[in-house]
């Protein structure tokens, strides 16, 4: 029998004494302590009648339990599915219904809003909260540690994420237990990751990023991890010193920057700083090197692809640039129409292949062969182009999607929420530059003949129902949109007029 993650991640490490997690109250968890916490876990979903291939939905604060849930579902064949903890039950009715979770792990606070979603849906509704307590560990503290492994192949699935798609509808994300090896052994080997490494971990653990790149590296190389709840400068500069490496957002670095006490003495014992999850200015690059002596890593990667290219570990890390393909990743540059390769330094999309790629979306086969070649290709929808080294830079991005502190906004979704509201004829989003997030959303309204919005009322709409990283912090009202001939909204023109919205104005 064998269970390709759980036995490269968490298999190696049952009865290791060492410490795997530096928890943010002073205490300290072994890898003999978070297997048998998995364990339990496990025993947990096996009572609750989880059988492999089943969805568990997890919609909680970050904690050691949390994770611990990730690897009793890896034990038990279960595929694990991350929410944002900033979804709205709006929107967590969606994602429980589509994925046909059978267990929904919520937050004890919550469990009167989402009740009737569990019971609409027939998920099975346990809690945690932020320290890892609730009915589900209640559940498992009375349980032994199971030992048992369930039998998975390299293709069956290990994880189920949500991205959301320009017609509004999010997209279940199918990743593999290939999928998410292959990339955690390709990032241990490019980016020297061992198990003498302490990485700063303040980034949730509900995407890519914190759970797939930083987790299962960590995991993967038997180091250890600074568990923070979330990014608080204070506390990052207060625990670099315990640090060998650290993993963020451009948020994260450009908040340090932006403080005194973060300089080269404070970081002159770090073997490296990796971002990604949004594009790093290259001023914020030159801020940085001069301030501490050390070179940023920027990488990029996507949801259906985990990481796909790197900057060099050793040689040239340069500003504007996502580096080269990951060892067994292929990558090319062609013709949004035609799909066609094209030559080096011009601009098409990026497409990516390799044991990183996903397996496609959840009940979605015409969306699937839509953006997943049948040579194994996947359309990112991202602009790029290689220059005559080999660096890949990511010019633009299609679909007019936003990455706000890292976060993925897909314009559609909130100008159909827009949309619906009283009053409302129609919407557009953009996005446009913000000093701390990098981007962060606009919203311009047309209001139905006659009618006269009330932006208080909207905005109270928008807070009840959208996540807090969706929300626009700008509404604009419009007469009308601008368009083309052909009657197609110009964004790039309200992205011009609204260029500097975020640079002026109290953000």
């Amino acid at each position: 029998m064998s269970n390709p993650l759980y036995d490269a991640l968490i298999a190696p490490q049952r009865g290791q004494t060492t410490v795997f997690l530096h928890l943010h109250d002073g205490t300290a968890v072994t890898y003999a302590e978070f297997v048998d916490l998995a364990g339990r876990y496990a025993s947990a979903l096996h009572k609750l009648g989880v059988l492999a291939g089943d969805r568990v939905a997890v919609h909680a604060q970050k904690s050691a339990d949390a994770l611990a849930l990730y690897a009793a579902c890896l034990q038990s064949g279960a595929v694990y599915l991350p929410l944002n903890t900033a979804y709205t039950p709006t929107e967590l009715s969606y994602f429980i219904g589509d994925s046909g979770a059978s267990l929904f792990v919520c937050d004890p606070a919550e469990v009167d809003d989402v009740t009737a979603i569990a019971n609409q849906t027939g998920a099975a509704l346990r809690t945690m909260d932020a320290t890892g307590d609730g009915s589900l560990r209640q559940e498992a503290d009375a349980l032994p540690v199971r030992t048992e492994v369930a039998d998975r192949d390299a293709d069956d699935l290990a994880a189920l994420l949500y991205t959301s798609g320009t017609t509004g509808r999010s997209k279940g994300a199918m990743l593999t237990h290939r999928n998410l090896l292959s990339n955690a052994e390709a990032l241990v080997k490019i980016w020297r990751f061992s198990d003498e490494d302490v990485l700063l971990h303040a980034l949730p653990i509900f995407h890519t990023h914190g759970l797939f790149v930083a987790s299962n590296v960590t995991l993967l190389a038997g180091g250890s991890m600074i568990w923070l709840p979330k990014f608080d400068t204070d506390t990052v500069i207060a625990q670099l010193p315990r640090a060998t490496a650290m993993m963020g957002v451009p948020t994260f670095y450009t908040r340090l920057l932006d403080d005194a006490r973060f300089d080269r003495a404070l970081t002159g014992h770090m073997r490296v700083f990796i971002s990604g999850s949004a594009p790093l200015l290259e001023e914020t690059h030159e801020r940085f090197e001069a301030r501490t002596g050390h070179r940023i890593l920027e990488r990029y990667g996507m949801t259906e692809t985990s990481m796909s290219t790197s900057n060099p570990y050793e040689g040239d890390r340069r500003a504007g640039t996502v580096g080269f393909p990951l060892p067994g990743v292929e990558v090319k540059i062609c013709d949004p129409k035609t799909g066609e390769t094209l030559p080096t330094g011009e601009i098409g999309v990026l497409e990516v292949r390799g044991p990183n790629v996903f397996k496609g979306y959840w009940n979605m086969p015409e969306k699937t062969a839509e953006e997943l070649r049948e040579d194994g290709f996947f359309i990112t929808g991202d602009l790029a182009k290689i220059d005559a080294d080999g660096y890949i830079s990511i010019v633009g991005r299609g679909k007019d999607l936003i990455i706000s502190g890292g976060f993925n906004i897909y314009p559609k979704e909130i100008e159909l929420f827009l949309d619906d509201l009283p009053g409302v004829l129609e919407s557009a989003v953009v996005g446009a530059p913000h000093p701390d997030f990098g981007e962060s959303v606009v919203a311009v309204l047309v209001p139905e003949e006659g009618a006269e919005l009330d932006l208080g009322a909207i905005e109270a709409e928008v807070k009840a129902r959208l996540a807090g990283f969706k929300r626009p912090r700008h509404f604009e009202i419009m007469e009308a949109l601008p368009r083309n001939t052909m009657g197609k909204v110009q964004k790039n023109e309200l992205r011009n007029r609204f260029q500097g919205i975020f640079q002026t104005s109290n953000v």
